[in-house]
Parts: C-alpha cells; sequence; structure tokens
C-alpha cells in the first residue's frame, strides 16, 4: 500500500517529539531524562540487540530490510548515510547493494551499540544523533534511518537535517514498524511484542535492561504519533514527495526527496 502527503499546511504544528511522554521508564516531560534513559540502555543491551531482532523478526530481518532498500533506490555509486545504526543491521544491508564500505557513514548516540557493528573497517562510524548530524553540507545522495524514528527527540529537527545533508534528488527512507489499523491485529502484536519477546529475553540475555528495552519498544511503537503526522513533517521541513509504502500493515518504508 502506497501513502502519499496530505498537502502541506504552513499553520500546522510539525511532528517534534515522535510519541507522548512515558513516565514508566522516565520523569514525563523531562528531555534530559529521556535522553540519558535512552543512551544507558542502549548502551548496556547492545550486547544482546541483533540476538533478540533475529527473534523478533522471525530470520527475515535482514532480507526486508535489504527489499526496503532496494524499493527505495539504493545502488552502487551513492555515498550512503546511515542513521541510528547501531549495531549495523542496516548498514550491513546497505554494503550487500552497494559493495561500496568507504562511501557509507554510520551515526548513532551509543557507542556500545556501534561497539557492537560488525562492519568493515573502511566504514565511518560517528557519534552523533539525527537532530545535528556530524556531516557537512550536501554530502550524501542516501539516507536511511531504520527503526530509530521513535528514539528521537525532535523528529522535525531531524528532518530539516536529513534535507542539509541531502544532495539535491538524494532519497531519504525511514524504516519503522506502525501500530496496526485493526483492534485484533494491534492486540496480537502487542501480545507477542510485549509479552512473548520479553520472556524470551529473559531466557536468552546477557544483560539485565533487555527484556524492558523490548517492552518500552512496543510501548512506543503503540503511542507513537499517526503516519500522516510523519509525512506532514517530511513535507513542512522541505523535504519532496514524501510517501509512505506499507508491509504486512505494519512496516512502514517513509521515503522523500531532498
Amino acid at each position: 500500500m502506497l501513502q502519499k502527503s496530505p498537502p502541506a499546511d504552513p499553520h500546522s504544528d510539525l511532528v517534534h517529539l515522535p510519541h507522548t511522554p512515558l513516565p514508566d521508564y522516565y520523569k514525563s516531560g523531562d528531555a534530559a531524562e529521556r535522553e540519558r534513559f535512552l543512551r544507558t540502555t542502549f548502551d548496556d543491551t547492545a550486547v544482546d540487540y541483533d540476538r533478540l531482532e533475529r527473534i523478533l523478526g522471525l530470520g527475515t530481518g535482514s532480507w526486508y530490510r535489504r527489499q526496503a532498500l532496494l524499493r527505495a533506490g539504493l545502488k552502487p555509486g551513492m555515498d550512503v548515510v546511515d542513521v541510528g545504526m547501531g549495531t549495523g543491521l542496516v548498514s550491513r544491508e546497505i554494503l550487500h547493494v552497494t559493495g561500496e564500505p568507504a562511501r557509507l557513514v554510520g551515526v548513532d548516540p551509543s557507542p556500545g551499540m556501534m561497539g557492537q557493528a560488525r562492519l568493515p573497517a573502511e566504514v565511518r562510524c560517528r557519534e552523533g544523533r539525527a537532530e545535528a548530524m556530524p556531516l557537512p553540507d550536501a554530502s550524501a545522495d542516501f539516507i536511511v534511518m531504520g527503526y530509530a524514528l521513535r528514539h528521537i527527540a525532535d523528529f522535525s529537527a531531524a528532518c530539516t537535517e536529513f534535507r542539509r545533508v541531502l544532495r539535491p534528488g538524494g532519497t531519504l527512507l525511514i524504516l519503522e514498524i506502525t501500530r496496526p489499523e485493526g483492534r485484533l491485529a494491534t492486540a496480537l502484536l502487542k501480545a507477542y511484542m510485549r509479552g512473548a519477546v520479553p520472556l524470551m529475553a529473559r531466557l536468552v540475555s546477557r544483560a539485565r535492561a533487555t527484556p524492558m528495552l523490548w517492552r518500552y519498544y512496543w510501548d512506543t511503537i503503540e503511542a507513537c504519533v499517526p503516519p500522516a503526522e510523519v509525512l506532514r513533517t517530511l513535507a513542512g521541513c522541505g523535504l519532496q514527495a514524501a510517501e509512505r509504502y506499507v508491509e504486512l500493515g505494519i512496516f512502514s518504508e517513509y521515503r522523500a526527496r531532498g
């Protein structure tokens, strides 16, 4: 399914915080505490992340990520930025397509996550946030952010940065899991992600915080702003031809041009 961006409304507010505060994890409304919680949690659970991701994706995650990159037009010869690179799950699929590690830059605020990335030495890993990327203007042909939209502090600021770093006509791809529209589908996904996955995490993880991370993962999905607001913010920040492609009702691929 393909959803186009709604007409830009200059009087409407753009999305800043991508989901409502979650006081079960950090003090509601305290941006600094939220950022500390995320940094500590991702650093502490990095050792378990890839193993749990394989369980969550039932072994299909790498195939899906590669297909999404290809659908968005990734090809050899592009300078690519992987925002929120984490342990390099998306970066590895980028390299399967391009085969050019020297043309790939990964950006992430968690040194612990980047330390677990098994990538060629030529890949440049930079500590940084989506809202303030340590990259020059117009330096990328393709920017991807995989499943990190819900974890950034200011989505509209990140979109402005994406536009700054993209070359004219360059491609932005944001991968995200979106709450299903139907009540039954939502209940089933919630039971799996907030119940079954944390239980499996408790059995196989090494870090104490790992089961909590996967409960938090679902809670951010449930609280996330709707897709129409994501599209409106992309367009409102000057990105062109914003659209959303959906697989299986939950895997959102937001695409836009610089």
